[in-house]
């Protein structure tokens, strides 16, 4: 167990993920930050992104984060994400949809309110973030990386 990593992914609506985990690869404010076990104890702030964890068994899970706080202890991580979804779950036709949309009111915000302008270009960073995890996991999840 002390070669583990007891990993817990938690928004206000659900736990998208609680894993005994190998390593976790996450996005924070001051660059992506890969966890192993006896990781030296942090706090930090979470950026939309792609967070990659390595599970017990050598598979890969990918998620997206749209942003929040991340707590490592030596054999915990704890990531409480404003929101949060496993790649798995995710429509690449909707993501895509929810992007063009976002690019429209951000073209439109920018004559705007500032204020608008921010939170149209957080909803476009959250969907950019589910587009490259959906990617990222069905790269894992391809016919010629298995086996």
């Amino acid at each position: 167990m002390a070669n583990n990593i007891n990993f817990e992914l938690v928004t206000p609506e659900r736990v998208v993920l609680k894993e005994v985990v190998l390593q976790a690869t996450i996005p924070t404010a001051s660059g992506e930050i890969t966890v192993l076990p006896n990781h030296v104890p942090l706090v930090a702030v979470l950026k939309p992104g792609v967070i990659e964890v390595r599970l017990t068994d050598g598979s890969q899970d990918v998620l997206s984060v749209s942003g929040g706080f991340v707590e490592v202890l030596k054999s915990k991580v704890v990531i409480l994400a404003d929101t949060a979804e496993r790649a798995a779950e995710l429509d690449e036709a909707k993501i895509e949809e929810a992007k063009q949309r976002a690019e429209v009111v951000k073209t439109m915000a920018n004559r705007q309110e500032t204020a608008v302008l921010a939170e149209v270009t957080a909803q476009l960073e959250k969907e950019l973030a589910r587009s490259r995890a959906l990617k990222r996991w069905q790269r894992i999840k391809s016919p010629e990386n298995i086996g």
